[in-house]
């Protein structure tokens, strides 16, 4: 028994490379690939659908302004901070 994975998901086991299946890998491949971004573009539908008739926005900002524009604020610092880490930095090569 092995102790330990070294190529997770898609890839072969480290011991044996792709022979024929090399096709059905890389469909496999794309379609969890679409798969996701579809699935992803359904929940923003839903989810932006369900916002506008719920009509949050009016009810947080006619009481708490300076509460919401805070958390807005805050939440456009957490998505830049993300973005930035997801950058390429100059990082050395082992």
């Amino acid at each position: 028994m092995r102790s330990s994975l070294e190529s997770p998901g898609f890839r072969p086991p480290a011991a044996r490379g792709l022979g024929n299946e090399r096709r059905s890998v890389a469909f496999a491949e794309l379609a969890a690939t679409l798969a996701l971004a579809l699935s992803t573009m359904v929940v923003a539908t839903v989810l932006s659908v369900g916002i506008a008739r719920a009509s949050v926005a009016d009810g947080v900002v006619g009481h708490e302004l300076s509460l919401f524009a805070i958390a807005l604020l805050l939440g456009l610092l957490f998505v830049g901070i993300g973005g930035y880490s997801v950058l390429p930095g100059d990082k050395a090569k082992k």
